[in-house]
């Protein structure tokens, strides 16, 4: 697969406990592991879908960093993205760092503090598989001030933006640059949703593909995780807000 500049490429997940996050995922989600990459990668493990590359999940280095999914979002050059996301009043809070012959990786914040990746591909072009149960499907981030945000990333990776209105959340769908904003052609998207609780921050949340999203959330239960939102229906599927056996917060998206 070939992604353009700002379409999501990869999910990973840190968490306290890898071997625990194998076994939430592969029997969520169907998923398979390899054996990891060494300590110079941070133990790194890659899910595969079918044998194809769907996801990653890594030990965290640090007890205070937050145990959350983050999207990548593709560019052709990090340098040059990050550099945008400054001009635009973000952070770079990783800098652009090549990760051996796989790509080169960054860390960044949007105006409230929202933490995505950026990710220059090498040998790692990102998703092998997306939009088929088990696999990701969507990303959006969760904002409090639209004509802050929007904005931000509509200058740093050239978006072409479409309002709509989501299960009562205000919502904007962002289309990749040079193609028709709507629906079709949409990547990801920005809410701003009143039911957000104050204390919670701005952040992404990442959907993955289902075919039963009321059969997923029970098993996500069974497996020790939590259902933070429970199935609802809009215009494009049903969907729930889960939360992994260790913290991490995701959505499915059964269309």
């Amino acid at each position: 697969m070939e992604f353009t500049e700002g379409v999501p490429c990869w999910v990973d997940a840190m968490l306290p406990d890898v071997e625990g996050g194998k076994r939430f995922y592969g029997e969520l989600f169907g998923w398979t592991f390899d054996e990891g990459a060494g300590p110079e990668y941070g133990h790194y493990t890659q899910a595969a879908l079918d044998g194809r590359p769907a996801a990653a999940l890594a030990p965290k280095p640090d007890g205070r960093m937050p145990t959350a999914w983050t999207a990548y979002l593709a560019t052709a050059d990090a340098a040059a993205a990050a550099a945008r996301i400054r001009d635009a009043g973000g952070q770079v809070i990783t800098e652009p760092v090549a990760v051996g012959p796989f790509g080169t990786m960054a860390l960044a914040a949007d105006p409230e503090g929202a933490v995505f990746g950026l990710w220059q591909a090498g040998t790692h072009r990102g998703f092998g598989v997306v939009r088929e149960p088990g696999a990701f499907c969507w990303t959006e981030v969760y904002a409090r001030d639209k004509a802050v945000v929007d904005p931000f990333y509509e200058s740093v990776f050239g978006y072409a933006g479409h309002d709509a209105e989501i299960g009562g959340d205000d919502f904007r769908m962002w289309s990749p640059a040079g193609t028709a904003a709507g629906p079709d052609t949409a990547v990801g998207g920005r809410a701003v949703s009143a039911s957000l609780p104050a204390e919670m921050p701005a952040h992404f949340l990442s959907y993955f593909a289902v075919a039963d999203c009321d059969a997923t959330a029970a098993a996500a239960r069974r497996l020790g995780g939590r259902v933070r939102d429970e199935p609802y229906d809009i215009p494009y599927g049903r969907v729930a807000v889960l939360v992994d056996n260790q913290g991490a917060a995701f959505g499915v998206l059964q269309g």
